[in-house]
This record gives C-alpha cells, sequence and structure tokens, in this order.
C-alpha cells in the first residue's frame, strides 16, 4: 500500500522588493535634494549683496558744502544698478541678486529742483552669484538681445531743497518717472535717498517690479519658484559735468 503524497508546499509570497527598492531611492534621493540645497545655501552659496545705502563719512569729520547744485551732472563710475529676487530653491528660502556697473546717465538741477534726470542699464552686464541664474536673466527673462537696455527718465520736477549744511543730511525723495523695461514703458514712482558730500551726489533708491507689468516671464523653472515681483535697487554717484563748473552763488 503506497503511502499518500505530501501536500506540495505553498509557494511563498514574494515581497515587492522592486517597489521598495524604488521607494527607498525617493526618500534618499528626497533627503539629498534637500540637504543638498540647505547645504548649497548655507555654506556654498554666497550670501546676497547687502542692500545699496548711503555710507556716512568716514572719521567724525563732516564736509560744508558750499556754493549752488544747479547745473548739470553726470553718472561717474563706481554707480550700479541691480535687481533683488525672492527665491525658493527646493523648499529653501534664499535671495537672489543680480548688478553691473555698466550704467550711465545725467542729473539736471535747476534751483532748488531737479528737473532732468535719467539713466540707462546694459542689461546684458547684470551677473549674479550663478551663471544658470545668469543665463536665463540674459535669455528668456530679460531676452537682452532683443531689448539690451533697461531706461528711466523723471517725468515730473523734484524739490530738493537748499543745499545741505554738511555732509551727513540725507534728503529722501519720491521721484516720478517712465522706466522701460524689455520693450514695455510704465510710469512709476521710486524713492530715492540722496547726499551731498561736496564734490558729488550720491544717491541710492528701490522700485517694487511686478514682472507681468512689462510683460517679464516669471523667472521660476522646474525645482526653483519665485515671487510674482523683484526689486530694482540703484546706487548713482553723479558727478559735476565739465561744461557745467561748480559756482560759488548760494542756492535760492
Amino acid at each position: 500500500m503506497t503511502e499518500p503524497e505530501a501536500p506540495a508546499p505553498r509557494p511563498r509570497r514574494r515581497r515587492p522588493r522592486l517597489l521598495v527598492v524604488l521607494i527607498g531611492a525617493v526618500v534618499v534621493l528626497a533627503i539629498l535634494v534637500v540637504g543638498g540645497t540647505a547645504l548649497y545655501i548655507n555654506v556654498i552659496k554666497k550670501d546676497a549683496p547687502e542692500e545699496f545705502s548711503l555710507a556716512q563719512p568716514g572719521g567724525g569729520e563732516t564736509v560744508a558744502p558750499t556754493g549752488s547744485l544747479a547745473g548739470s551732472w553726470a553718472i561717474a563710475p563706481g554707480s550700479e544698478v541691480g535687481y533683488r529676487v525672492k527665491e525658493n530653491l527646493f523648499g529653501q528660502d534664499t535671495t537672489a541678486a543680480g548688478r553691473t556697473r555698466q550704467v550711465s546717465g545725467s542729473l539736471t538741477i535747476d534751483g532748488s529742483r531737479a528737473s532732468k534726470a535719467s539713466f540707462t542699464v546694459q542689461m546684458a552686464t547684470v551677473t549674479s552669484d550663478e551663471s544658470r541664474r545668469d543665463n536665463q536673466f540674459r535669455g528668456r527673462i530679460m531676452d537682452t538681445d532683443t531689448f539690451p537696455t533697461a531706461t528711466f527718465t523723471l517725468a515730473e520736477p523734484v524739490d530738493i531743497g537748499a543745499v545741505p549744511t554738511d555732509s551727513k543730511t540725507t534728503r529722501a525723495v519720491a521721484a516720478r518717472g517712465d522706466l522701460t523695461l524689455r520693450g514695455k514703458t510704465k510710469r512709476v514712482t521710486m524713492t530715492l535717498q540722496s547726499r551731498w558730500d561736496g564734490t558729488s551726489i550720491r544717491t541710492v533708491g528701490q522700485l517694487p517690479v511686478v514682472f507681468a507689468d512689462y510683460d517679464v516671464p516669471n523667472p521660476s523653472f522646474p525645482g526653483v519658484s519665485t515671487e510674482d515681483h523683484g526689486i530694482m535697487e540703484v546706487s548713482l554717484i553723479f558727478t559735476r559735468s565739465a561744461s557745467t563748473p561748480a559756482t560759488t552763488a548760494a542756492n535760492p
């Protein structure tokens, strides 16, 4: 008599190893991306430059400017114009900033008013701490081949008051003008602070710029998002044009 056959062993249920491996890979990748981004922002990436400000005269000494501010002035070397935009890089907040010293312009003062003023920026020369961002800026964002410059032209005279009594005096004004960016012009108001140090007029200011107002594509791309606006910031140095030497007449 033959013995009954033993029942065949039930097949062992295989764990979905491939799925586990894939999930693990995704988790590791996420950790690397977030951790690597944090490392890049907090350790490797350079901090965005400080916002422009008017430095106080050194050594505790001040100059007592004399004469009239009236006449023609030109933007001098050392002037800068740039942008500042808040970014979110794979969940990490940071600030992007780009600047250029390729800026030219002029200022005309009649009596106690700035009657004319303008500056022009060579947009292709604006650079940040990241070449890939700069490539995006010159390409799809600002299209500097088609729109090589940005300009600001004063539209209404600005009252600047009497000659300051010392080189620490700062004047704050709101300058209404026309900003042309990416070929589109809009009337804007730029907040400016200025100081006369005896030889030059130094001016710093900021202007919020909503990208859609100038048909500027949002700078966001996969992994990097920005707000819908940025800040244009200026630091301008005006020196008297050679054709209009300083006068000793009192300012009206």
